[in-house]
């Protein structure tokens, strides 16, 4: 049977962004992905498809590995699981929690896969949390040459910093090895309408005051519309489980309101789709996303963009966007502000400092929206903001390139593992290369 498939039109996820080739490869052994890697001049990964760029774009094949999605091995020992680079977090999940496991943090969204989500350095929210890939104890890839090789954080393996958030650029990735943890059970609260005056005077202790916090706003006024604090609780999982009880929460929190249902970020928006909130008690992967894996992800078409500066800067960079307001009316569904703790990741954006993420969904208006973020980029450059790599940006490669300072050698690592540059597109020619316009 053909892992090769054609359709008249393929697009990402959001339906922003039209792929160059219909030739898309769907292998359902790592043996025949090593192949087609192989006997191909040019292919690019892909994954789940909720990037809104070209990063996963390619004028000649695709390949996605959706169809291994399997669990490998729980050590329990370790405390580590073996995966296949295609399962999503929503389906790992539950058998983790099964088990008495979890992962250390989610994204908002259990749909996307893991290939897709560490390969961008994507992310949950959490002061002490790092993205998503900080979890890898190790990889599987598949070379240009379609060899296999596995990198471990535990050996001697220098490029492993490089390997783990590629861009797709290393290899085709068949395996994660992941860290996991004793599993635990989550409340989440919402809050409405955050005083500016608690914001500015209490931002640290307001991001801090959960495991895993958002603040959305609209930034129509000072005041924030919503913030989502996800709580751990004990629960001794060697017991039955009893039906969750509410856990209460005070009614006011800075000023802001206690929430009595459960809530969605975009005004308007019914809140079927979202995580349980009110203070019902759940698994932690049934409460640190805000969308439910059952539901169609978020609001369906729409664009994303995400800055990531230094902790230390948020506040200047709250007062910033704040000064937008009247331009983000016309684009803007919701904006996230979320923290994420550094890594060691050679071109995630957090690598080496903790970092507050400002997250914009927008409308889809990409014609309207290319001529405001170049004003967003030009406010924040004195905060020296780097772009989340899977959503729209119209900055510079020189000055994205500026901001990473082991760009160097995640470029070297690449040369050595792709010489011929079969994963590059111009994506990567553009902001990892600098060959702008290359082919």
């Amino acid at each position: 049977m053909s892992s090769e498939i054609a359709t008249s039109v393929r697009s990402n996820w959001a339906g922003n962004f039209t792929y160059s080739t219909q030739r898309l490869h769907l292998p359902r052994t790592v043996g025949e992905a090593q192949e087609i890697v192989r006997s191909a001049a040019h292919i690019r990964p892909l994954g789940s498809r909720h990037c809104f760029n070209a990063i996963a774009d390619s004028r000649e094949r695709q390949i996605s590995l959706r169809n291994l999605n399997q669990i490998v091995n729980l050590d329990e020992k370790l405390r580590r699981v073996t995966v296949e680079a295609g399962i999503r977090y929503g389906d790992l999940c539950p058998f983790l929690h099964e088990r008495g496991y979890a992962l250390h943090n989610l994204a908002s969204l259990p749909h996307i896969n893991i290939v897709g989500a560490c390969a961008t350095a994507t992310h949950g929210s959490g002061v002490t949390s790092g993205n998503l890939a900080t979890a890898v104890a190790a990889i599987e890839l598949i070379k240009a040459d379609g060899e296999l090789v596995a990198l471990s954080r535990d050996g001697e393996d220098m490029g492993f910093g490089g390997a783990v958030v590629a861009l797709g650029g290393l290899g085709v990735v068949t395996r994660f090895t992941l860290e996991i943890q004793p599993a635990f059970d989550m409340t989440q609260h919402v809050y409405l309408n955050l005083p500016p005056a608690a914001l500015d005077d209490h931002l640290e202790e307001i991001l801090s005051s959960g495991y895993s916090v958002s603040l959305f706003t609209d930034w129509q006024s000072d005041t924030v519309n919503q913030i989502w604090i996800k709580r751990k609780i004990a629960v001794d999982h060697t017991l039955p489980r009893l039906v969750p009880a509410t856990v209460e929460a005070e009614p006011e929190f800075f000023g802001a309101r206690l929430a009595t249902r459960n809530m969605h970020p975009i005004p308007g928006h019914a809140a079927v789709n979202c995580t349980q909130q009110v203070g019902v008690p759940g698994p932690s992967y049934e409460r640190l996303p805000h969308f439910r894996m059952e539901f169609t992800p978020s609001s369906g078409r729409e664009l994303q963009s995400e800055y990531f500066v230094r902790r230390e800067y948020s506040r200047d960079v709250i007062r910033v966007l704040r000064s937008f307001g009247d331009q983000l009316a016309p684009l803007l569904m919701i904006s996230e502000i979320r923290t994420v703790d550094a890594d060691d990741l050679w071109i995630s954006p957090c690598y080496d400092r903790p970092s507050t993420g400002f997250h914009f969904t927008w409308k889809q208006d990409w014609s309207a929206l290319k001529d405001l973020l170049p004003l967003i980029e030009e406010a924040l450059e004195p905060y020296e903001a780097v772009p989340h790599w899977g959503k729209l940006f119209t900055m510079s490669a020189r000055r994205i390139q500026s901001r990473y300072e082991r760009l160097p050698d995640f470029r070297a690592l690449l040369q050595e593992y792709d010489p011929d540059g079969k994963f590059r597109n111009p994506f990567l020619e553009e902001y990892i290369f600098g060959e702008v316009g290359a082919a």
